[in-house]
């Protein structure tokens, strides 16, 4: 089994430039590869964290993989201004576009910006309204919590979405990522990557408690 990517997400951090860059720095000492950004608008979701302009601030203060996650519900419309400010993984939600023909064309957009291209479903969402998606991305993201707020408790079945994706992407022979996002810590996590996840989003167990603790336990 291959080892496992941790991205830690920034989302419990706040707006403040410097705890975010002095916080990134922290997690690359103790084995991040990656960086989760969390983009919420106050409208797809109720809460509200930065735009472009202040993640283009700290994208590129760094050396790790800027995994950011739009949660706004106009994707199409923001999707190059994240590419443009320094995303590596653009990820977006199918719940956002307002039919699969919108959901294509945002794809086509990231990937037009040379932009690795992710997409991402909710808990209420049938993990089969995303694979016909699947060949098309570099990464899926599957909500293990409802999305806006830290500090959830993992949803059990995400288990199983994971474990149907996985098998999709055997079977059709593609590269896609699987990546999982709520209420990962070191027991979620490893249920997890035993169902086929790659990347594991992690906060609060990180940010919340030793981080060099935590890493080790996530890497284990």
């Amino acid at each position: 089994m291959k080892d496992i990517i941790i991205s830690p997400s920034l989302l419990s951090l706040g707006n403040n430039e410097k705890k975010i860059i002095e916080n990134i720095n922290e997690i690359s000492k103790y084995g991040a590869k990656w960086v989760h950004v969390d983009i919420m608008d106050g409208a797809f979701v109720s809460k509200t964290t930065y735009d472009h302009t202040l993640f283009s601030k700290f994208a590129h203060a760094h050396s790790l993989i800027n995994d950011v996650h739009i949660m706004v519900h106009n994707p199409k419309e923001v999707a190059k201004d994240y590419c443009n400010s320094g995303a590596d993984y653009l990820t977006f939600h199918l719940e956002a576009c307002k039919d699969d023909d919108e959901a294509l064309e945002t794809i086509r957009i990231i990937k037009d910006s040379g932009v690795n291209v992710g997409m991402s479903i909710n808990p209420n969402t049938p993990v089969e309204r995303i694979l016909p998606f699947v060949k098309f991305l570099d990464l899926v993201l599957i909500m293990s919590v409802v999305p806006g707020e830290g500090g959830q408790l993992f949803i059990k079945d995400t288990l199983e979405k994971i474990k149907v994706v996985k098998n999709y992407i055997s079977t059709n022979n593609l590269n896609t990522l699987i990546e999982v996002d709520g209420g990962i810590n070191d027991i979620t996590g490893q249920e997890c990557k035993n169902a086929g996840v790659d990347i594991l989003v992690v906060g609060s167990f990180i940010f919340n408690n030793n981080i060099e603790e935590s890493m080790e336990k996530l890497l284990k």
